[in-house]
């Protein structure tokens, strides 16, 4: 059986959380859900993770406040950064700190596709 590596979602928005997953299924990869950081960080799942999808805009500890707290931590996991808001300052910003794609949401499953292949094609 192959690798099939793990991709963790990480969205306050449900319908996100339950319609990414079946979607990177069928791209090829397991994953993990997640409603918040928090959540995330008690999981255990950290060291498992290959690609993290993660909401900027969420109650509490922030898509950019987890990117910062897992870089202090000296992990680099790539991110790539969803968001509602359509604000090209906040994805300059995102991409200037490493992220290898902020999408737009409502994106399209190519442009997702799109991402992780920068991530998986460029180990």
């Amino acid at each position: 059986m192959s690798h099939r590596p793990l991709v963790t979602v990480i969205d306050d928005d449900e319908s996100v959380r339950e319609s990414l997953p079946d979607l990177l299924n069928e791209f090829g990869f397991e994953t993990a859900v997640f409603r918040s950081p928090e959540a995330f960080l008690f999981s255990g799942l950290i060291p498992k993770t290959e690609c993290l999808i993660l909401d900027i805009n969420m109650p509490g500890t922030s898509g950019p406040d987890l990117e910062r707290e897992l870089r202090n931590q000296g992990l680099a996991i790539p991110i790539i950064f969803i968001t509602a808001r359509k604000d090209e300052g906040q994805r300059a910003i995102a991409m200037a700190h490493g992220a290898v794609e902020c999408l737009f949401k409502p994106f399209s499953d190519l442009n997702l596709l799109d991402a992780l292949r920068l991530v998986f094609c460029n180990r």
